[in-house]
């Protein structure tokens, strides 16, 4: 079962959408943005769709004006190229995961089941959880679990996995939990062991290196005008979308010119646009989800 999409309206609405214009949604899971979109377009309008997770494929819609592509956003570029496609009017991004992986038990992702550590968004993917959790450095395990999961006790969170992990391989979520059972209390259990699963997730995915890879390729496909559509669920993926339409940089400060102007390749459309009270009470997913537009200068 796919998620209802956050922010449906909203999002698509800030695509501006021209009937007869080429647009891209990078995450099509369940195909709810894309259908919105292909609603609004006319007969000579084309959509791109990216998913690298398989099973999406299931729900591409009968439409000649919707190509799915089975890959990786990071690729964004080359594969539109191969389709030649040079220029698009929109972009569309949601970058949660999508409540399917999370209600498929044998994924690995949600919390609520024993599984194998798994986690990967594409099985195809080389890295999984069992590799981040049975082979990293203590370092490494720090930096996810501290950059990723915003938890406090990553040292000796890290330093725990590792003692254990010595006696034998720590194979499922079960495994993982009984490991970590000291640093969940009952009454904070579900949100420390949701901020686990999160570090070690966008990990096994390099979403922040793929969020990254993709934004910087935006503003050279965008065609003057057109937007650039994104909803992002924690404050990591935030702050990235925001400093990019910002300064078109991840980190530091833009270059001047002589006169003092700074060359800023997207311009922000108003302001932070999150989900309603009614939308969060119907979708409890919706309840970080966080929308920013940009248009290309």
């Amino acid at each position: 079962m796919y998620h209802n999409p956050v922010l449906l309206k909203a999002s698509v609405d800030g695509l501006g959408i021209k009937a007869d214009g080429v647009y891209v949604d990078v995450t099509y899971g369940g195909g709810g943005h894309s259908k919105e979109i292909l609603k609004r377009l006319g007969p000579k309008g084309r959509l791109f769709a990216f998913d690298q997770d398989e099973e999406a494929l299931e729900n591409k819609v009968d439409d000649d004006r919707l190509t799915l592509i089975n890959e990786n956003f990071r690729y964004i570029k080359q594969f539109l190229k191969f389709y030649g496609i040079r220029k698009v009017d929109g972009i569309l991004a949601d970058f949660g995961v999508s409540s399917h992986q999370f209600d498929k038990a044998e994924r690995g992702f949600s919390t609520r089941f024993d599984a194998d550590l798994d986690m990967r968004m594409s099985q195809k993917g080389i890295v999984s959880a069992y590799d981040v959790v049975n082979s990293y450095s203590y370092d490494d395990l720090r930096r996810v679990l501290f950059q990723y999961g915003d938890l406090r006790n990553a040292n000796a969170m890290a330093n725990t996995i590792i003692m254990s992990r010595e006696e034998a391989p720590i194979k499922t979520s079960a495994q993982l939990k009984e490991v970590l059972g000291r640093f969940l209390p009952k009454h904070k259990e579900h949100k420390i062991l949701a901020q686990i699963y999160q570090a070690i997730r966008i990990e096994v995915n390099q979403e922040i290196e793929v969020i990254k890879e993709f934004l910087m390729q935006v503003p050279e496909l965008l065609n003057p005008g057109g937007r650039l559509s994104v909803i992002s669920y924690h404050s990591l993926e935030d702050r990235l979308v925001k400093r990019f339409i910002r300064s078109g940089l991840f980190e530091g400060e833009p270059e001047k010119d002589f006169y003092g102007n700074v060359d800023v390749p997207l311009k922000k459309v108003g302001g932070l646009i999150v989900p309603s009270k009614e939308e969060i009470a119907t979708n409890n997913r919706a309840r970080s989800a966080k929308l920013r537009i940009a248009e290309r200068i």
